[in-house]
């Protein structure tokens, strides 16, 4: 029961994940971390793939290995947050929820920031 539950959620983070390449706003990354743990304890078939994948399975590897995100990454991630916030800057009139979210998104955009790249050989 609990490899079929971790194999349902590794699809649905999956899911999210590829949704969240298209869609502004919603973080790819994470879901793609939570992807490979999940499946990593209901699908060995799901999780391999994962890791042999072209461009998913080296953001995977850098990841595990070193705790290394791409510049690329992060220049993306750091994009999305800023106009993430200013569509909400327009659409929201609560200066209260506007700031605690300028906090939040300067804290991930900080930790981002500060992880290492991965190296360039590899």
């Amino acid at each position: 029961m609990m490899r079929l539950m971790a194999l349902i959620l590794a699809y649905l983070f999956l899911a999210l994940a590829i949704v969240g390449v298209f869609l502004p706003g919603l973080p790819t990354v994470p879901f793609l971390l939570l992807t490979a743990w999940f499946a990593a304890r209901g699908s060995r078939r799901l999780h391999s793939w994962l890791y042999a994948h072209p461009h998913l399975g080296s953001l995977l590897i850098n990841w595990e290995q070193h705790g290394a995100i791409s510049r690329t990454s992060k220049v993306i991630a750091v994009l999305m947050l800023i106009t993430s916030w200013g569509v909400m800057y327009h659409r929201l009139n609560n200066v209260w929820v506007l700031t605690g979210i300028a906090v939040m998104f300067v804290t991930v955009a900080t930790y981002l920031v500060t992880r290492p790249e991965p190296d360039k050989e590899e």
